[in-house]
């Protein structure tokens, strides 16, 4: 059934809405790199994920699906097209057509049901100090389940299985094209963007239970939020210089800098593709600062009401209450 002309004007403008002169002034304003996320718009059901582009942190996203309806859907489809994808998004924000408020979406992790989730352990020197532990000569590497990855703006829950859950503020990256044995000179052409993590864990678990061995402490359903966006290499000045924190309640429990790492973004993809084949959407989380609640004296552990942010610089918060 052909929609009357008027009935099909009325429904465009609905799914991209032009730009206003404030809309503009944002976009010209902010950097010519981008900011991915992933959304649901209020209304579509809570099934109907899609990709779009931020003007700026907290304002309003290019709808990529309803810009060109060849767009694919999910954040990891995107960067399976390579090339091709991004510069499809760069035009739709260019365009600054198919605008949505940010009052109407909800924004999703970045990158959800990624194939892998690789962590770092212990790549802070400090933090290595403040637990008494000697320094890593070569990267500890553990893993997450992707069911942990959760929104930057959702809740943590707390397992009835642990009573000492910790924050963990951390720079994640996520891989965007394909690759095995990559050297450490070419590593950060296989890095599409960073964004903030909160690697939260049950120190029970993590550290006396199941052997010892970290994987359960890490991975129960909600430990790992994501976000607020995927921020592109090109649009972040030096990952490696970037201030990191976290706050749990108001109170700054973590602050430090990202050029503290161990080992620096490029040094970890080298050595990870050494023994795994990395695809597009494989999330990294790099490692925790100092300040972390089971080192400090005594312990402090989240419990329920409490919020926590995890910030940096250039990239954004992610604000989470624990339940």
């Amino acid at each position: 059934m052909r929609l009357p002309l008027r009935s099909f004007c009325i429904f465009r403008s609905l799914i991209c809405r032009r730009p206003t002169t404030a809309d503009a002034r944002r976009r010209n304003s902010s950097s010519a790199a981008m900011r991915l996320v992933q959304f649901r718009r209020h209304g579509d059901g809570g099934s109907i994920i899609r990709v779009g582009v931020e003007l700026g942190e907290g304002l309003g996203v290019v709808d990529l699906k309803a810009f060109d309806p060849s767009m694919p859907s999910t954040m990891r489809e995107l960067l399976e097209l390579g090339d091709k994808g991004l510069e499809s998004a760069h035009r739709a924000l260019a365009s600054g057509q198919c605008l949505v408020d940010r009052a109407d979406i909800q924004l999703l992790p970045p990158v959800s049901a990624p194939e892998k989730v690789v962590c770092v352990g212990m790549n802070y020197k400090d933090h290595c100090l403040e637990q008494n532990a000697p320094i890593p000569q070569k990267p500890i590497i553990f893993s997450k389940f992707p069911s942990a990855i959760t929104g930057p703006y959702d809740d943590i829950i707390l397992p009835t299985e642990s009573q000492e859950v910790d924050w963990e503020v951390e720079l994640a990256f996520v891989i965007g094209r394909r690759g095995k044995h990559i050297k450490e000179e070419d590593a950060l052409s296989y890095v599409a963007g960073f964004t903030v993590a909160n690697d939260v864990s049950a120190r029970d678990w993590q550290m006396n239970r199941n052997g010892k061995q970290w994987l359960l402490g890490k991975t129960f359903d909600s430990f790992c939020p994501l976000g607020p966006a995927l921020v592109t290499t090109d649009a972040v000045k030096d990952p490696h210089n970037l201030n990191i924190r976290c706050l749990v309640n108001g109170a700054t429990m973590q602050n430090s800098n990202t050029e503290q790492m161990i080992f620096k973004t490029a040094a970890l993809v080298a050595w990870v593709s050494k023994f795994v084949t990395l695809t597009p959407g494989d999330v990294f989380l790099t490692g925790t600062p100092p300040g972390v609640g089971v080192f400090k004296k005594p312990p402090v552990y989240l419990k329920r009401g409490d919020v926590v942010e995890c910030q940096i610089d250039q990239l954004g918060s992610i604000i989470n209450k624990v339940i």
